[in-house]
């Protein structure tokens, strides 16, 4: 869990992200909570003055270089030996680099070639400043970091929210979840648009077999019916609504419509064979009940190694596993109910529709037919 607090300046970012912390340690099942920058990290500094510095002949350019060579280095150079090339490291020995005399006492050369130290157009002084100089969208930022123990992470994260939105902010301050929260929602909204694509999917290929737009909807129905075993049983196991569960109710749209089309499909035969509705459902349960209950133990059978794993990664399989068994067995049980009764409601709907049409038609034709003699 990771969240990142960007400011106007580093001080307001890490005043904001250090009191965020302190709450989000008191929240139960946060563990490992740090900054990436941590205040009072002891350091020297250099407040040039630019009009003193440019009467003396001198630029910004000339000074940073300067500086950077005399304690960071320069490794311009190369040593060459054989084919092999190593870089030759050019800056000030330790002694001459070890006291805050020997930052005022540096010397520059100006354009006239005379010698200028430091001292002379800057500040020098004693001060401290964060351990790590981190940016975000190119503003001053500080990261929070953090882990979730014993609950889930999108739990802690909501709780953790809800509190520190509460919290006074300084303008220009602005938080951004990393790692992955990050990941999480954008695989959320990605799995969501996903998952829609798949219901209409199942459903425009169910209208181009059935050649209708109104049979399609019963089998439709018994997609949420899986829905239930499924979060009842994420429930049961302890685990979270994450990416692979996610995936696993993709998985489901498939596995649990095949049931409802051997229904439907069956009792569509039966009423072109002159059965009534009812008598039509009825037969539909009877011949397809043993073939939907081999195919369910079968896939329930083989997702049950995955659902009790115990190795590598197994925890991320598990939540997979057991999205599919809940909504398969689910599925089993009230797709024999639930589907017959949508079936005979949409069909007493289609039979109102067409008395109503062929009433009118048969209205429309006395009419004419008054209108002629």
């Amino acid at each position: 869990m990771k969240l990142t607090i960007i400011g106007s300046s580093v001080e307001d970012a890490q005043e904001f992200a250090e009191k965020a912390a302190d709450q989000l340690r008191k929240i139960p099942g946060a563990a490992g909570v740090k900054l990436t920058s941590e205040a009072g990290n002891p350091e020297i500094n250099v407040k040039i003055d630019r009009d003193k510095m440019t009467s003396l002949g001198l630029n910004v350019s000339t000074v940073g270089m300067t500086m950077q060579t005399a304690f960071s280095g320069n490794t311009d150079n190369k040593y060459r030996a054989g084919d092999n090339e190593y870089d030759i490291n050019i800056r000030y020995t330790e002694s001459g680099r070890a006291s805050i005399d020997n930052v005022r006492d540096l010397k520059f050369i100006n354009n006239k070639g005379a010698s200028i130290s430091l001292e002379q157009f800057a500040t020098v002084s004693y001060g401290s400043g964060p351990t790590l100089l981190e940016r975000r969208d190119k503003s001053p930022a500080v990261s929070i970091q953090g882990q979730a123990i014993g609950r889930p992470m999108g739990t802690v994260a909501q709780e953790w929210q809800a509190q520190f939105e509460k919290l006074p902010r300084k303008p220009g301050i602005v938080f951004i979840w990393g790692g992955n929260m990050e990941n999480q929602s954008e695989g959320f909204g990605t799995l969501g648009i996903a998952l829609l694509a798949s219901i209409i999917l199942v459903y425009l290929v169910m209208v181009a077999l059935y050649d209708s737009f109104i049979t399609p909807f019963v089998v439709l129905f018994s997609i949420p019916l899986s829905f239930i075993g499924a979060l009842l049983f994420l429930a049961l196991g302890n685990q979270t609504l994450n990416i692979f569960t996610i995936l696993g109710i993709i998985m489901l749209i498939g596995l649990v419509a095949k049931n409802a089309i051997m229904l439907v499909d069956f009792a569509n035969h039966r009423k072109e064979a002159g059965d009534s509705t009812h008598d039509a459902l009825v037969a539909a349960n009877h011949a397809r009940l043993r073939p939907i209950l081999m195919t369910t133990i079968a896939m329930v059978f083989g997702m049950i190694p995955i659902a009790i794993a115990t190795g590598d990664g197994a925890d991320m399989n598990r939540g997979l596993a057991i999205v599919i068994i809940g909504g398969l067995l689910s599925s089993l049980f009230l797709t024999l109910v639930v589907v017959p009764v949508v079936y005979s409601i949409f069909d007493r709907f289609g039979n109102k529709k067409k008395k109503d049409y062929d009433a009118l038609i048969v209205e429309e034709y006395d009419h004419v037919d008054v209108a002629e003699h």
